[in-house]
């Protein structure tokens, strides 16, 4: 803000990290999910991955991204900027 950012502009940065550090952290869980369920499969014991759990599991790692980077998204978009400037 105190470079001509609008409060809009700060909270969609926030809230654009957030899903990404949250879309990230599901892709990793995904493929950590699927080298298990082959490594099982290589140990001849029955395992899959339907493709319904990775979409749910994905979605629901991007609303979480979602509602919990709102809050702070929100609280940084009001902050007066001389206080931010001085927080630091």
């Amino acid at each position: 803000m105190s470079v001509g950012a609008r409060g809009r502009d700060i909270s969609r940065q926030f809230l654009f990290e957030s899903i990404i550090i949250s879309l990230t952290g599901g892709l990793i869980g995904i493929g950590v999910g699927y080298l298990g369920s082959w490594a099982a499969q290589l140990m001849m014991l029955p395992a899959s991955v339907p493709l319904w759990s990775v979409l749910l599991s994905f979605g629901v790692c991007a609303c979480i991204g979602l509602i919990f980077g709102y809050v702070p998204a929100r609280k940084a978009a009001l902050m007066d900027p001389i206080e931010a400037l001085r927080y630091e």
